[in-house]
């Protein structure tokens, strides 16, 4: 590296989920990371409820999903309420049950302080620790590096800014990136933290009348903690009343019929507006943004932190790969690429749900499980249309969509194989897990090009054959492997860092496995690290789904 070049390879601005998704992903792939807030205190907000499906895949590849399954709690069934009486209890997630190649089909409860201080802690075994009182208050980028101004006067110096600071976002308004939308002029709701006496907490409860309502859903990790969620309270002139405890609570007399000394304390109060806003540029340059900084979502559904948890892990790996060297310049315009139509989906996925659950809530029986469908558990986010999805088999399957299995961009899915030496149960994420490219052989035929590019790509890969008589690697004797990629020929499968499939070929066809990992990283260097001599790869463009 350059003597110039700031020691400070990535700085990131903001330590919520997304700030620390990508410390973390960045820290594994040993970059020189640094995570500042302008926060003087590690905030107990609890608004978000918790990972969805796909992010809980993220959080396994990270090592952490462990500690968030252990720390909250299962998504829970829904009691309904109307004019106090319970009238139908339902779980939104009733249906989903784990596979072979989906191992988490349901949201995980925990409160958004609680993960984030798992991923703190992840964060700190790799002994990086996000710097408090930190606030961002300009921007001046140079060729190779960025000078970050902050309110103390002090200035820090690195290669690449990612903002991670939330929908009011500092560095996007200080990079006049423009964030298009609109944001409802009504209050539509309160929330907060409360505690509840004598309610059942096996329930997420919803009281829904025609004059408002009143949800309140366990906090896991606590006794007697809730969220709260309510439609606001309004004056004599219809104007609503700022959330207080006072105000929560003649809410949860109103609604539920039981005393409102039941609650006996109520804060991190806010309100909430309907707020649906994209930023039209996820770079500038060498600063970058995530998270809400890039957009903002309808609640329904709970996709925003998901979004920006699955944001730090499509970013995390190119942005290690370029501020190492590895990658060229081009390889983070793959970021905007992919994201950018990802988080305009989810705006109007976000919208859609809102929209039924509130036509929903006004007949008997109707609640929030209206908000959950097979789309927000994230499974289904590919990026087909990507320069980084390449398929080269001839009858271009994956193109047309007719074969099962997931095509070039898609979700890369689990299956529960055999290690092939031992014969102990091996997960496909278990082999994905870490910073590298994964590449799968299916049969025999793919065994020179599995040899081949673990020879040429062995610092950035991993190969491995996946069959039945397999001698090194995987063995697949139940097809599940087989059956969840759709593989009926022998082939070859590249994994992205991030879990997505980057490449299918067939399976003599190692060249294109070179082909495609020499456009991102060049070959192996022989010591220290490689300039970037690569560029993305420039291929046929699937439509975009």
């Amino acid at each position: 590296m350059p003597a110039s070049t700031p020691a400070t390879q990535v700085l990131i601005i903001g330590s919520g989920p997304t700030g620390l998704t990508l410390a973390c992903d960045l820290a594994r792939r040993s970059v020189a990371v640094r995570i500042i807030d302008k926060s003087p205190e590690f905030p107990r907000s609890s608004r978000a409820k918790g990972p969805n499906a796909r992010s809980l895949e993220v959080l396994e590849d990270l090592g952490v999903a462990d500690r968030v399954l252990a720390t909250g709690s299962a998504s829970l069934p829904m009691r309904k309420y109307r004019g106090g009486l319970p009238i139908a209890d339902t779980d939104p997630y009733e249906a989903a049950h784990p596979a072979s190649d989906t191992p988490y089909t349901r949201m995980r409860l925990i409160a958004q302080w609680a993960l984030e201080k798992i991923l703190r802690d992840r964060l700190a075994e790799y002994g990086v620790h996000v710097e408090l009182g930190a606030e961002a208050t300009g921007l001046t980028q140079h060729a190779d590096s960025v000078d970050v101004a902050l309110a103390d006067g002090r200035s820090i110096a690195a290669r690449y800014v990612v903002g991670c600071d939330g929908a009011h976002s500092p560095v996007r308004k200080l990079l006049g990136v423009t964030f298009e939308g609109s944001t409802a002029e009504e209050q539509m709701m309160v929330c907060g933290d409360v505690v509840v006496d004598g309610l059942d907490r096996g329930f997420w409860h919803q009281w829904f009348d025609e004059d408002g309502a009143v949800m309140l859903c366990p906090i896991p990790g606590t006794r007697s903690g809730w969220w709260f969620q309510a439609s606001p309270e309004q004056d004599a002139a219809g104007n609503p009343v700022p959330p207080s405890p006072e105000s929560f609570r003649r809410l949860f007399a109103r609604h539920t019929g039981l005393p409102g000394d039941r609650l006996s304390r109520a804060e991190l109060l806010s309100t909430y507006r309907v707020n649906e806003r994209m930023a039209d540029r996820y770079r500038v340059g060498r600063v970058l943004l995530a998270g809400d900084a890039a957009h903002v979502h309808a609640i329904a559904g709970g996709l925003g932190m998901n979004t920006g948890i699955q944001d730090a892990h499509n970013l995390g790996w190119k942005l290690a790969l370029t501020a190492t060297g590895r990658a060229a310049e081009g390889l983070l315009d793959t970021y905007e690429e992919e994201r950018l139509p990802v988080a305009a989906r989810t705006l109007g996925l976000a919208a859609e749900r809102l929209r039924i659950t509130l036509d929903a809530i006004k007949e008997p029986g109707g609640g929030l499980d209206s908000a959950v469908s097979t789309e927000t558990s994230g499974l289904g986010v590919g990026y087909r249309w990507s320069t980084l999805a390449r398929d080269t088999r001839r009858d271009a399957r994956s193109r047309v969509g007719t074969a099962p299995g997931p095509r070039a961009g898609d979700r890369a899915p689990d299956a529960t194989c055999r290690d092939a030496a031992t014969g102990a149960p091996a997960r496909l994420f278990e082999v994905f897990a870490g910073p590298h490219f994964t590449l799968l052989g299916f049969g025999p035929g793919t065994t020179d090009a599995l040899r081949a590019a673990e020879a040429e790509h062995g610092d950035v890969l991993r190969a491995f054959a996946v069959g039945t008589g397999a001698r090194h690697g995987l063995s697949d004797p139940a097809g599940r492997a087989r059956a969840a990629y759709g593989i009926t020929d022998d082939a070859l499968v590249l994994v992205r860092p991030d879990n997505h499939v980057g490449l299918i070929a067939p399976a003599g066809d190692g060249r294109a496995v070179g082909d495609y990992l020499n456009d991102l990283v060049g070959t192996a260097p022989a010591t220290g690290t490689a300039p970037a001599t690569g560029t993305t790869p420039a291929v046929d463009t699937a439509p975009a789904v």
